[in-house]
């Protein structure tokens, strides 16, 4: 705890020095979970009773760590969750529709690490990638019989992975970000990975592609740094000194690509231009802790969202008038601060 909130402890597998990693006694029975009290605890859509209504909710197993909308499908997502926060236990690969009735599961994969990331393939609407707690990055196909997955288990990096990401232009590949300092790139036909990056010092916790360059993708990591990497270039092609503590995340602006915005340890998002690097365009403060992740709107350029281990959700203006502040009233979801939704926007 001495560096700070964000996922900064990085396990050094201490999970797996004397101590199982399997579900204790109380062991799952489909979606029913019997806790040692004798209660029971059901798993699955939520009642509307419990749930309220014009609201969906799914309990998780486990608890989740992301989830991904698919590529093809506007009412799929994929939910990549870790028992006991990730600290030590199983993980579950969830795929869920939404329905007239709530959410409904397609499809659950389970395995013996936490899965910290998912990312849907982008050339097959059945396929997705998972990152594991165990250094391997499991792909699923959920029209695959179930004895046949995991499809693929790549199992190069030397500590977790905790990030993957699918290239959106070049569809056939996609990157893992490890907490063994390495970046490694994929792709599906290869039996092993087709090049490691290995600059960062320190964990890396983000990696994203480009949204119109298929060759070039950026990564976030502990050692402070934003890096810029073109896969047909022996290094790195730019460096930027992020933040003054690690930085947990990074997108892509989906409208200027010379635009990036990442988050860190630092309790602040800010605002990059690559033809400019030296400072940021913006630093935006405004959480109370670590910011975990930062991702830019896919169908507005001045959009961001961001969410924090103070347990919100805030959407930014990163266009808003004023120069190195917080924007004056960001919507923050999760708590009950002065910043919140209008009421005829607040979302349930």
């Amino acid at each position: 705890w001495s560096r700070g909130l964000g996922d900064v402890y990085k396990r050094q597998s201490l999970s797996r020095v004397g101590q199982s990693t399997a579900l204790p006694a109380n062991q799952s029975k489909g979606n029913r979970v019997e806790l040692d009290q004798g209660t029971t605890v059901q798993f699955g859509p939520l009642p509307i009773e419990e749930r309220g209504a014009g609201a969906m909710f799914y309990k998780t197993q486990f608890n989740g760590y992301s989830v991904k909308f698919s590529p093809y499908n506007e009412g799929r997502i994929a939910v990549a969750t870790a028992q006991n926060f990730g600290i030590i236990g199983n993980g579950r690969q969830y795929v869920l529709d939404v329905t007239p009735q709530g959410l409904r599961e397609v499809a659950a994969f389970d395995t013996v690490d936490g899965l910290y990331d998912c990312t849907w393939c982008e050339a097959n609407e059945n396929v997705l990638a998972s990152a594991s707690g165990d250094g391997s990055v499991k792909v699923w196909d959920i029209a695959a019989p179930p004895q046949m997955n995991p499809i693929r288990s790549f199992e190069e990096h030397g500590h977790e992975v905790y990030c993957v990401n699918w290239n959106l232009v070049n569809r056939d590949c996609f990157l893992s970000a490890s907490w063994d300092d390495t970046i490694k790139l994929w792709n599906l036909q290869s039996p092993g990975s087709l090049r490691t990056f290995a600059e960062h010092r320190y964990c890396c916790y983000a990696v994203a592609w480009c949204p119109t360059n298929g060759e070039t993708f950026a990564s976030a990591s502990g050692d402070c740094t934003l890096k810029l990497w073109d896969i047909r270039q022996p290094a790195s092609t730019l460096t930027i000194r992020a933040h003054e503590f690690e930085v947990l995340s990074c997108d892509w602006n989906k409208y200027e690509d010379f635009t990036l915005v990442t988050g860190s340890v630092d309790k602040t998002m800010r605002v990059w231009d690559i033809r400019q690097p030296s400072v940021p365009v913006r630093i935006m403060p405004g959480h109370n802790y670590a910011v975990r992740k930062v991702i830019c709107s896919p169908h507005a350029g001045n959009l961001v969202a961001s969410c924090s281990y103070d347990m919100t959700v805030c959407f930014w203006d990163i266009k808003a008038p004023g120069e190195n502040v917080c924007p004056s009233s960001p919507y923050r979801l999760g708590d009950q601060s002065t910043h919140q939704m209008p009421p005829e926007n607040k979302a349930s």
